[in-house]
């Protein structure tokens, strides 16, 4: 999930400030109709498409990339611009099930890769550490470029992919062409994150503190419990969603990756401060801990229903992006919103591409 630094001075959790709505309200009829585009967006209209029109992808593949044999979906046509799709916790390669085909349709070659510890996506070797800092989760991304001999994409993401986004973007400019990040700025500030935050704040956050202690470790180390404690994470965090069973459920599969746990376990001990990240990493760690500003083209979005959107139309963090930028606020979505709101975050994507 994303930095509590984010939003750490709200209060009033849940609903976030609508600046642009792109989606309605969240029913079935109203979830596959065109979103209207703000004044800025220059990118041809992408058709509506309801949430769950796909079930999944035609065929997944592996490229050895760094420390990982990455496994990855691909759409669209194999010459065309790239665009990288990156997951957050708990989701996978699903959450852009939709969008992946919505972007392929518009030319796009489409790439959504399992982080690590994530479904198929697998270390190279069992004495690598199962370490998840920010920054070596952001080196998976460029290793997959590198190996596919991407040099440029657009890399749109949420949560966890938002970051990782937001690191490369800071971090090695030239590899990004444009961003849509969801939730917005959240580089992790180690040294902030020891700090307390709001209590509501605090409470919102009670799956990372679970994560601390021994109880939590004991959950996410059982296959069972720990797909059980993310299905409920899903309830919370996009309360108008009505997934189904099948839904959740081709998402559950990646969780039983033999690294989830400990991969996991390592991000959320690792931001709060509770354990040091591995030495190979501290240099990109230093940068990040200045919160570097990112100068890409830049189109943020905020789920108004996600109870980590801060509240103030992207003001929380709105200096952070110096370049061309944008900012939409998602009504009645909540935190998964490729999954939720496929159509405008495709729509997004073709935007930042044109800033």
């Amino acid at each position: 999930m994303i930095n509590r630094r984010t939003f750490s001075k709200a209060v009033g959790l849940g609903t976030g400030a609508a600046a642009v709505s792109l989606s309605g309200p969240q029913t079935p009829a109203s979830a596959a109709t065109t979103p209207p585009r703000p004044s800025g967006g220059h990118g041809p209209a992408v058709p509506a498409v309801s949430p769950g029109a796909h079930t999944g992808f035609p065929q997944l593949k592996h490229v050895k990339a760094g420390a990982l044999n990455v496994g990855y979906a691909e759409a669209g046509p194999a010459h065309g611009p790239v665009v990288l799709c990156l997951h957050g916790w708990p989701y996978d390669i699903h959450s852009f099930v939709d969008v992946a085909p919505l972007l392929a349709a518009q030319g796009y070659r489409v790439i959504v890769p399992y982080l690590r510890g994530h479904g198929s996506t697998r270390f190279l070797s069992s004495r690598t550490p199962r370490t998840a800092e920010q920054s070596a989760v952001a080196l998976d991304v460029i290793a997959l470029m590198d190996a596919l001999k991407i040099h440029r994409a657009v890399l749109a993401g949420f949560d966890w992919g938002s970051r990782t986004a937001d690191i490369i973007a800071a971090l090695w400019p030239d590899r990004v062409k444009a961003l849509v990040s969801t939730g917005g700025y959240l580089i992790t500030d180690v040294k902030a994150q020891r700090e307390p935050a709001a209590a509501a704040v605090e409470h919102t956050w009670w799956y990372q503190w679970y994560f601390a202690t021994e109880r939590g470790r004991k959950t996410m180390e059982d296959v069972e419990d720990r797909i059980a404690l993310c299905r409920y994470v899903w309830t919370l965090v996009s309360p108008n969603w009505r997934f189904d069973d099948a839904t959740f459920a081709r998402t559950a599969r990646a969780f039983r990756n033999p690294d989830y746990a400990a991969i996991v376990l390592y991000n959320y001990r690792w931001r709060i401060g509770l354990i040091e990240g591995a030495p190979r990493y501290d240099r990109y760690e230093k940068r990040l801990a200045a919160r570097p500003p990112i100068h890409v083209p830049t189109i943020t979005l905020d789920p108004a229903l996600d109870p980590f959107t801060p509240p103030g139309d992207g003001s929380a963090y709105r200096d952070h992006f110096t370049g061309p930028y944008e900012h939409r606020t998602i009504a009645d979505i909540g935190h998964n919103l490729p999954q939720e709101a496929p159509t405008a975050f495709a729509q997004a994507v073709v935007d930042a591409d044109r800033l």
